[in-house]
């Protein structure tokens, strides 16, 4: 299926023109028939989708991943629209890289690439660049497979590294190689810097709260919010990578916290990123107390969710506390707002699901909900049972069992898919809202 892409304009000059592709290959594996997230991935790069291609297939090409006929079909959008790159939604080999390159005449990327082409361009710390660098040459040492003419070429002769007859593809590898082994070094240093400051929190008895969640979920706002601090914050994906702590005063405890803003996450997030990114993330793996920040208004939340879930297990972080902040309240229209604002969920999937944990819906731009937020810090940094919030575990609530039934695996309030999911395990106390029509609900949202 091709489309126009819908958000499409005459780009800025500089702007590459993109032709957005995803293949369905079925068996489980997560597809966005919308390419949504890959035109957001798209735009935070500074391309301009320009048309979206989606095709289905029972298996990958083994040259062209999406088969000769659809490559044809591709070749002749990219010449008809002026395409200056296709953006695959899936990894792609180099091989399949190589050869759709050939046939397209244009650059090709696919999503890890895109992912890391952002990082490089957002990382602002010496921390960061470090790591963006490491996984962008774990990256490219995979695809040093006669891509371009001179890797071919012999080399050798007096005064050239590597001896008579050494390829130029085996020079090229040995100086990525080497750069790897000499990056991680620097990074294990900075390991050890943040090892010792969170040992120095730890002497202290600095309370550690850190906020986790997918990318453009509102987290950098709502540490703004909550510390008064001008981290920055856009309506973009990984607008943040370098992780920032600021101290926040929880006036019910009397007492500080420690409060981090870490990387977001994102789905198929590549493992040498999650790898190269290990002494941010190690943030968020060493907290007394996560903030799984949640975009409410988002029509994929429980997909986001189980990505979420899936990294914090990646880095060991699993098993820590957590408050779900379901943030954006402000972008839900009135009847799909939820009765009360605070409740509790059951945890989904991994060796923690049927775990029950405490819920809040906030709004980060206006402010809604925020006391409420640092009360329930408050209360778990107090290993206190967080309070059983009116009409949730009294008896006599007016929430029936029809109404109960509306939510989904993630939790959502029944107006956000407006169908209810059998593997939950929610009670006819919690939260519950009139389903709306799904078709109502605002797709790709952001704020």
């Amino acid at each position: 299926m091709t489309t126009q892409d819908p958000t499409h304009s005459t780009p800025p000059p500089e702007a590459a023109r993109a032709i957005l592709v995803g293949v369905d290959l079925g068996r489980g594996e997560a597809f966005d028939p919308t390419l949504d997230e890959l035109a957001l991935l798209a735009e935070s790069a500074g391309d301009t989708p320009v048309a979206r291609v989606v095709a289905k297939r029972k298996a990958p090409d083994a040259a062209l991943f999406i088969g000769s006929g659809k490559a044809d079909e591709i070749k002749l959008m990219v010449q008809a629209l002026g395409a200056h790159t296709v953006l695959f939604d899936q990894a792609i080999s180099p091989a399949q890289q190589r050869n759709l390159e050939r046939h397209l005449g244009v650059p090709v990327a696919d999503r890890t690439a895109l992912i890391l082409e952002i990082f490089a361009a957002r990382a602002q710390s010496f921390e960061g660049k470090l790591q963006v660098e490491l996984a962008r040459l774990q990256y490219l040492a995979t695809r040093l497979v006669r891509r371009w003419s001179h890797l071919e070429r012999q080399s050798g002769g007096i005064g050239m590294r590597g001896g008579p007859g050494e390829r130029q593809i085996e020079l090229d590898r040995r100086m990525i190689d080497d750069r790897i082994k000499s990056i991680k070094e620097r990074l294990k240093k900075v390991q050890k810097q943040r090892a010792t400051q969170r040992r120095a929190r730890a002497r202290n008895g600095v309370f550690r709260v850190s906020l986790v969640g997918y990318t453009n979920a509102g987290k950098s706002t709502l540490f703004n919010a909550l510390t008064k601090a001008k981290a920055y914050a856009a309506n973009q994906l990984f607008a943040t990578l370098d992780t920032t702590t600021r101290s926040l005063y929880l006036e019910e405890a009397g007492t500080s916290v420690s409060l981090s803003d870490t990387v977001g996450f994102i789905r198929d997030l590549p493992h040498k990123l999650v790898e190269a990114f290990k002494a941010t993330l190690q943030e968020a793996a060493d907290a007394d107390l996560l903030l799984h920040v949640v975009d409410a208004a988002s029509p994929v939340l429980s997909e986001q969710m189980e990505e979420v879930e899936r990294v914090l297990a990646e880095i060991g972080a699993q098993h820590i506390p957590q408050i779900l902040v379901y943030n954006k309240l402000d972008l839900l229209e009135p009847t799909q707002r939820p009765r009360q604002l605070q409740d509790w969920l059951t945890r989904i999937g991994g060796e923690h699901g049927g775990q029950r944990l405490p819920r809040i819906f906030v709004s980060a731009a206006q402010g809604e909900g925020l006391d409420e937020l640092r009360a329930m810090i408050a209360s778990l940094m107090q290993a206190e049972p967080v309070p059983e919030y009116a009409g949730l575990a009294g008896e006599g609530n007016d929430v029936d069992d029809d109404d109960a039934d509306d939510h989904g695996a993630s939790g959502n309030p029944a107006s956000f898919d407006g169908e209810a999911d059998e593997d939950i395990g929610l009670n006819a106390q919690d939260l519950a809202q009139p389903a709306d029509d799904p078709q109502d609900h605002p797709q790709g949202r952001t704020g």
